[in-house]
């Protein structure tokens, strides 16, 4: 099997540079061979390629920053994107690409299935869902993953930042009304190479698919579950833990505003991927543990 990826140097493309190599040959482009401003010359390189198989890590995440720069942000997240799936269409090539949470509103308690309205409150959301769109209409065979709140030990993250607040502040306000599932990029490449497989071998299980960690929680919950960890592991690479438990803050979304608009509900369904793969999906609190062990080398 041949792979393409592009967006190696991402926290998803890092991971999957490792997940995806049993499966074959992996050719890895980051930004500087593969610009995704430049939509006609990524679909050449495929062209040049001849992939069975293309993985897309790359995307413009900068949710805020996308809000003052949409041209930018719809040609990375939805023109490029809609450009790879044709030529993966010409080169009957299956198609992998990573969608958000942000295609939804936010509104409500209950976790969202694939077949649930979209309306995204962000330049970011709605680019994204535009990338979905342009690569269902275009008839090639994909697999499309949305998920949420996506960390990596390597690399910048929530945890991290928290740590290092904790290390130098007596006290922490976390917003606490935004509630999700942080998913790590390990997980997220350990799946995409499952099913690409299980793809290639079953075509009909090509489609749209959540896939997050089990559970949910809470940002500031999930603070909490980091420093909690870094205090009983007595500090992380040396900084010990000034905050005090009682001392972190839940404030609600309006208290930090930022130019996007956050969804505040990013609870995501997984039981259509789940039965399709034949799938246990981790609890989001062993796959955030496994990292903070990581980073702290413990």
């Amino acid at each position: 099997m041949n792979i393409l990826l592009l967006g190696k140097g991402g926290q998803v493309g890092w991971e999957l540079q490792r997940a995806l190599a049993p499966l074959g040959q992996v050719v890895a482009h980051d930004a500087d061979t593969a610009d995704f401003t430049q939509p006609d010359q990524v679909a050449a390189l495929v062209r040049s390629v001849r992939p069975d198989v293309i993985v897309n890590a790359a995307a413009h995440t900068a949710v805020d920053k996308a809000e003052s720069e949409p041209e930018l942000a719809r040609v990375i997240n939805a023109t490029t994107p809609g450009a790879l799936a044709g030529a993966a269409r010409e080169l009957n090539a299956l198609l992998v690409h990573y969608s958000t949470d942000y295609v939804f509103d936010g509104s409500g308690v209950v976790p969202r299935d694939e077949s649930a309205a979209t309306g995204p409150l962000s330049v970011y959301g709605q680019t994204k869902l535009e990338g979905e769109q342009l690569i269902a209409q275009s008839g090639c065979q994909h697999l499309i993953f949305r998920t949420s709140w996506v960390y990596a030990a390597r690399g910048g993250n929530f945890a991290r930042t928290m740590l290092r607040l904790a290390a130098e502040r007596d006290m922490l306000s976390v917003i606490d009304d935004q509630v999700g599932a942080p998913t790590g990029a390990d997980l997220l490449a350990d799946v995409t190479a499952h099913t690409i497989r299980a793809t290639r071998a079953r075509p009909e299980l090509a489609g749209l698919y959540h896939l997050v960690a089990a559970g949910e929680t809470s940002w500031h919950d999930y603070a909490r579950f980091v420093i909690e960890w870094a205090r009983a592991n007595g500090g992380v690479n040396g900084q010990a833990i000034k905050v005090a438990p009682d001392a972190i803050r839940p404030i609600a979304t309006s208290a930090y505003p930022t130019p996007a608009r956050r969804p505040l509900n990013s609870r995501l369904a997984t039981g259509k991927l789940r039965v399709a793969f034949d799938l246990t999906l981790p609890h989001w609190q062993a796959g955030v543990h496994r990292m903070l062990t990581e980073i702290s080398g413990k």
